[in-house]
């Protein structure tokens, strides 16, 4: 029996706050063999934060966020688990078979636990995103593949930067590009999505510049991860690189990149007052949602660097209900927005006086 989206939301949702990213359920995962039911399985594993994002897009076009997300989700997996020397070809191969649905270039295997896994076995059940990618709208595989293709282009820039660069990106405007080319790329794909027109230039500028405070959440939170990795986002760091042994170096990284990001919160102010004027209400869910996960993060970071956390939802049982509040309230929208957007600044300043003494 096929049953309407909207009768599957809630029971999706409810799966995907109960799901355990770190230990996922790789046999159940790996045993699913209808292509849907697969993509809103694995989609909790694959995209954390965003998952609930996704789930609340109104119904025609949640499917088509959720296929997009997973591949590019397998990107960042080729770029986070493949051998440097393989990464950029990897890449291109991947962008290029989305117009032929050739089978994906084989998967990196550096896995280093179970989350890692989850990434790996996505690339290996590629053949059952791509059924379902193959009956979205033409209209809308045309934007995934567009997605995929400048997506995957700007990665193999940022890996010859990082191999030619020791490991790091050296200043604000390569850090500024990155954020640009992993989450700026698919913010703009889901905006022409939600707002079904061409995006004016505020709309994309402000977009660009919410991918910094979004991406810049996860590098602030991943910084010891990555440093085993070989990698960092700021110069600082590249004597840690593998090695990472000096506690005060990276809280004072942390504190840097933290204050640059923080003020773009109110980029992302006025891309969430553009969806709070959508008559469907749950064009604005998403932007909550994303909202306070990201707040959530930088609390998160708040506390690793000794500052004061402010208030704000953890549970993500109260960010799901508080975005659908939202859905059904504009003032409820618009208060939300304003709370973080005063607590960031306020945090802002608090770091950059830090940083002065």
């Amino acid at each position: 029996m096929n049953i309407p989206f909207a009768l599957r939301r809630p029971w999706l949702l409810f799966g995907g706050a109960r799901a355990d990213r770190d230990q996922p359920d790789l046999a159940a995962l790996g045993s699913i063999t209808d292509p849907e039911r697969f993509v809103w399985a694995i989609l909790p594993h694959a995209a954390r934060s965003f998952a609930t994002s996704i789930l609340l897009l109104p119904a025609a076009k949640a499917l088509t966020a959720a296929v997009a997300y997973l591949y590019c989700r397998m990107l960042d997996t080729y770029e986070d688990l493949g051998l440097p020397e393989e990464t950029g070809a990897s890449l291109s191969a991947f962008a290029a078979r989305m117009r032929t649905m050739a089978p994906p270039p084989k998967p990196p295997r550096a896995a280093r636990d179970n989350r890692d896994r989850a990434h790996v076995l996505l690339i290996d059940r590629c053949e059952l995103v791509d059924r379902v990618f193959a009956t979205l709208p033409t209209s809308h595989q045309n934007q995934i593949i567009t997605l995929v293709e400048s997506m995957a282009a700007g990665m193999v820039w940022s890996a010859q930067r990082f191999a030619e660069q020791g490991g790091v990106l050296v200043d604000d405007e390569q850090l500024a590009r990155y954020c640009h080319i992993v989450i700026g790329e698919p913010a703009l794909f889901a905006l022409a999505l939600v707002e079904a027109t061409e995006l004016t230039p505020q709309l994309r500028e402000d977009a660009l510049a919410s991918s910094e405070l979004i991406q810049l959440a996860n590098i602030t939170r991943d910084i010891e991860r990555d440093l085993e990795r070989g990698i960092a986002y700021h110069p600082s760091l590249l004597p840690y690189l593998r090695h990472p042994g000096s506690d005060e170096a990276i809280g004072r990284a942390r504190r840097r990149l933290m204050a640059r990001a923080l003020p773009q919160v109110s980029a992302y102010a006025r891309l969430a007052g553009q969806l709070a004027q959508q008559r469907v209400g749950l064009a604005r869910a998403p932007a909550i949602t994303m909202l306070l996960h990201t707040d959530r993060h930088y609390r998160w970071c708040a506390r690793r660097v000794g500052m004061p956390p402010w208030k704000g939802p953890d549970a993500n049982v109260s960010i799901v209900a508080a975005a659908l509040l939202a859905a059904v309230s504009r003032r409820w929208s618009d208060r939300v927005t304003r709370r973080v957007e005063h607590d960031f600044h306020a945090a802002a300043a608090d770091l950059e006086q830090a940083l002065l003494l």
